[in-house]
C-alpha cells in the first residue's frame, strides 16, 4: 500500500503531510501567491526531500480555501478533497490523541470546531487572528513579521497596557476571577508604554480573545478539552495566556506535536479511511 498526502492550500501558505501506517511524517510548509504554484511547489518539495516517486504514492487529498483552484488530479494522482472544517476536526483529534474536543484552528482568521469520530460541527469563527496580529503591528509599531513581533514583546510588561480587575475593585477577587485578570486590553495604556509593552499587549489581545471564544465553545458541547492548531501556536507568549485561561474557568487547553499541520493531517487521515 502506497503513501498519502494531506494537503493544506491556505491563501499564501500550503501545508503538506505524509502519511505511512497511520503515522504522519515530516510536515512542511511551503509560502507562494499564487494557491496552484504553492501547491505544486509544495508536492514536488515533499517528494524530493523524502526521496520519493510518483509511484510510492497512492492518493492524495487536499483541503483549505486554496483547494477550489485545484480542478485535476496532481501528476496523475487520484486527487480528492475534503471539507476543511471536518478537516481541522478529525486532524486535532488525531494529534492529540482526544476522542473529544474542541479543536480551534488559529491562522489569519480563527475557526472553532466541536469534533468525535462520529460528529465534527463548525461552531463559528472570529476574524481575529493572525491577520489581526500583523495588522495591528504593523500599524502600532511599524513591525510586518510574527518573528520581529515576538523579539518586541520580549521583556515586556502588560501593567502599562492592560486594565486589570484590581486596577478597578478593591475586592481580592470577582467570582472565580483573580485580581490580576483582564478587565480591559490597552485600557490603561500609559505614556510610559515601551514598543515591548506594545507588542505584547497585541498579543495578550489577540489570544485573550481566541481563548475566551473557545472557553464558550466548551459550554456549548460540555467538552473540557481545547485543541490549539495553525501557525499561531508557534507564539511563545501564548501558551501562559492559554494555560492561565485554562486554570481559571476548569479547561484543558491541548498543543500537540506538528499542532500547525493539524488541517493536513485532517486530510490524510480522512483519505486513509476511505
Amino acid at each position: 500500500m502506497g503513501k498519502i498526502i494531506g494537503i493544506d492550500i491556505g491563501g499564501s501558505t500550503t501545508k503538506i503531510v505524509g502519511l505511512d501506517n497511520n503515522k504522519i511524517f515530516n510536515p512542511m510548509l511551503v509560502k507562494a501567491a499564487d494557491p496552484v504554484s504553492s501547491v505544486y511547489g509544495a508536492f514536488g518539495k515533499f517528494l524530493s526531500v523524502n526521496k520519493l516517486s510518483l509511484n510510492d504514492i497512492e492518493k492524495v487529498k487536499i483541503t483549505g480555501v486554496g483547494s477550489s483552484f485545484i480542478t485535476d488530479n496532481l501528476y496523475g494522482i487520484p486527487t480528492g478533497k475534503v471539507d476543511e472544517f471536518r478537516a481541522i476536526g478529525i486532524g486535532g483529534l488525531f494529534l492529540s490523541g482526544l476522542d473529544k474536543a474542541i479543536i480551534v484552528s488559529m491562522g489569519t482568521g480563527t475557526a472553532f470546531v466541536s469534533a468525535s469520530y462520529n460528529e465534527v460541527k463548525h461552531m463559528g469563527g472570529t476574524g481575529v487572528g493572525g491577520g489581526t496580529l500583523l495588522g495591528l503591528s504593523n500599524r502600532m509599531l511599524n513591525v510586518r513579521s510574527f518573528d520581529d513581533l515576538i523579539e518586541t514583546a520580549q521583556g515586556g510588561n502588560l501593567a502599562n497596557v492592560d486594565l486589570t480587575i484590581k486596577d478597578i475593585s478593591m475586592d481580592s477577587s470577582v467570582g472565580v476571577l483573580p485580581p490580576d485578570t483582564t478587565a480591559s486590553n490597552f485600557g490603561k495604556i500609559s505614556d510610559l508604554a515601551t514598543r515591548a509593552d506594545l507588542a505584547l499587549g497585541i498579543i495578550n489581545l489577540v489570544f485573550q480573545t481566541i481563548g475566551m471564544l473557545s472557553v464558550f465553545a466548551t459550554r456549548i458541547d460540555n467538552i473540557k478539552d481545547i485543541v490549539l492548531t495553525g501557525n499561531l501556536v508557534n507564539v511563545p507568549q501564548a501558551k501562559d495566556i492559554f494555560d492561565n485561561l485554562g486554570n481559571i474557568f476548569d479547561v484543558r487547553f491541548h498543543i500537540p506535536e506538528h499542532a500547525e499541520y493539524a488541517t493536513a493531517a485532517g486530510a490524510a487521515i480522512i483519505c486513509s479511511k476511505e
